[in-house]
């Protein structure tokens, strides 16, 4: 399974390409409905797959969690993946596949992982409805490869949210207004309603106006909405808006994509773009510096978030 990794082609060259590669992955049949489903994760936050080790049981774990592995010295969480969605399966799980997502490292179990895919973000859609309320929510995106296999990206920070009983409830109340950024206005993408929250509580805690999307091209067909009524009323686009926030992994249109095309259209000068991933490793950051994003802030981080913020919209400021 590792030589399945060293396939990835160097993903350097991804950025700004509206592209992606996923590890495709299955759960089990489902005993309810004679199916089985295939699901997708951006090999970008796959650290190895692996056989299943010994699972040590904890007191007081999160549904589905199923306990705790030793990995080269490190306890992670384990996280049983069909138990976590609803999927009754006879069989049980033998692949782990292990993550590195939001600076946290992982494992979720699978029945077994496939192959790894190169996809245009322009083919992963929203999820219809009816689907997000079958999968309650647990889907970001949804393509259907040229076999007819339907693949499902799932949501893997409402996944880490729900399966972790750390509350930061606090974190927000500490957060204080910063009186002369007070009423600037912030546009933010991303296509988790986890991290939308997130970044909603952080901006007003602050006191910040904002708007969303909830993935790259509707970010990019409301900026461009935002251009013409700036052009008929004689003004700016920064007249409206003060900073973009986005997020990289957007079905229709990545960060990277919307952030090269946002920095190649002179309309948008002098509005600077915070790129917000789970994604945060170095090579990401990066990725999204060769696409000119001006500044790179983890998830979740209230306070690093709210410092990013903060310098940014002085800076930009300081520049009229």
């Amino acid at each position: 399974m590792s030589d399945l990794l060293k396939k990835i082609d160097a993903r350097t060259k991804l950025a700004g390409t509206n592209k992606l590669e996923i590890l495709l992955f299955t759960l089990g049949l489902d005993e309810r409905s004679n199916r089985r489903e295939n699901f997708g994760i951006n090999v970008f936050k796959v650290r190895e797959v692996m056989r299943t080790p010994e699972i040590t049981q904890a007191p007081e774990m999160p549904p589905a969690v199923e306990g705790m592995v030793s990995l080269r010295g490190n306890l992670i969480p384990v996280i049983d993946l069909a138990s976590y969605i609803g999927v009754q399966t006879a069989s049980k799980p033998e692949i782990m596949i292990v993550s590195e997502y939001n600076g946290h490292t992982q494992g979720f179990l699978v029945e077994a992982v496939d192959t790894i895919l190169r996809l245009d973000w322009s083919q992963m859609r929203v999820p219809p409805e009816m689907l997000n309320n079958n999968l309650r929510g647990l889907v970001t995106a949804v393509t259907e490869l040229d076999s007819g296999k339907l693949v499902m990206m799932l949501d893997v920070e409402k996944v880490l949210a729900d399966t972790n009983q750390f509350d930061d409830t606090a974190e927000f109340k500490t957060i204080k207004p910063i009186s002369d950024l007070v009423g600037k206005t912030v546009f933010y993408a991303d296509d988790s309603a986890v991290a939308r929250k997130q970044i909603q509580r952080t901006l007003e805690a602050l006191e910040l106006n904002y708007f969303e999307a909830i993935n790259g091209k509707r970010a990019w067909d409301e900026l461009q909405r935002l251009a013409v009524q700036a052009e008929q009323t004689g003004k700016q686009v920064k007249d409206f808006v003060q900073m973009i926030l986005t997020d990289v992994e957007m079905p229709e249109m990545d960060g990277y994509m919307l952030t090269k095309t946002v920095k190649g259209d002179p309309r948008f000068n002098g509005i600077p773009i915070l790129m917000h991933s789970s994604l945060s490793g170095m090579s990401n950051q990066k990725l999204g510096q060769s696409v000119g994003v001006d500044a790179y802030v983890a998830k979740f981080e209230p306070h690093k978030l709210t410092e990013a913020i903060s310098t940014m919209l002085r800076n930009a400021a300081q520049q009229k």
